[in-house]
């Protein structure tokens, strides 16, 4: 297969299906919530509504067999939503946990550059078939170690405008944020490609093709 296109991260990004799971459960919990008049009733209504289609989505991915762990952790992060959204009757209290994922996602990223296990070698080192082989191959280990920066920074960014969000009560802006951070998922996408395409020396032949340090050290 070519490496021309960031195939690995398309595959990650997950497709339609992919923009689905992003867009559609804020943008639902949130119209349903002020439709039916942005009370206590219309709450429930929206919570039901949320977590009726994180089940949807999942029975979706194990029908099919594929990320049943994404799947049942997506689910598991709208019943948390849904639990604070009604314990608070705030409907903006429903994009707490959100902001945890996000600033846990960050601080992952920037901890596993630290200690020189780059998230998104890990993560693309399954999809393309290479394993855990790419920390063996200098130029790629660095590569990858460029690459996650900005998918810190990415979840950085979620993190803060969430929080904002929340505080000023912006329910359409947090209604909003689904489409907003995929469509900012597929920029950073488009980065970290970029970033490991220049990064790699001329000649390497690329992500899928290690070149297993022998005589040196990892750097």
């Amino acid at each position: 297969m070519s490496e021309n296109l960031p195939h690995p991260f398309v595959t990650l990004l997950g497709g339609v299906r992919g923009a689905l799971e992003s867009v559609l459960p804020p943008l639902v919990f949130v119209t349903i919530y002020l439709a039916m008049g942005a009370d206590s009733r219309a709450l429930g209504w929206a919570i039901g509504a949320a977590v009726a289609l994180a089940l949807v989505f999942t029975v979706w991915r194990l029908v099919e067999r594929k990320h049943p762990a994404r799947a049942l952790g997506s689910l598991l992060i709208v019943l948390i939503s849904a639990y604070i959204a009604s314990r608070t009757g705030s409907a903006a209290d429903f994009f707490w946990p959100r902001v945890l994922l996000n600033a846990m996602s960050a601080l992952a990223f920037v901890v596993a550059n630290l200690v020189r296990w780059p998230l998104i070698g890990v993560v693309l080192g399954p999809v393309v078939g290479t394993k855990l082989t790419w920390r063996k191959d200098p130029a790629l280990l660095r590569a990858y170690s460029l690459a996650s920066w900005p998918w810190a920074l990415l979840n950085l960014v979620r993190t803060v405008l969430l929080m904002v969000f929340i505080d000023q009560n912006s329910l359409w802006a947090l209604a909003a944020s689904g489409a907003f951070f995929y469509g900012l998922t597929i920029v950073t996408i488009v980065i970290s490609w970029m970033i490991i395409k220049r990064s790699l020396p001329a000649g390497h032949p690329g992500i899928r093709h290690p070149q297993v340090a022998t005589t040196a050290a990892v750097a």
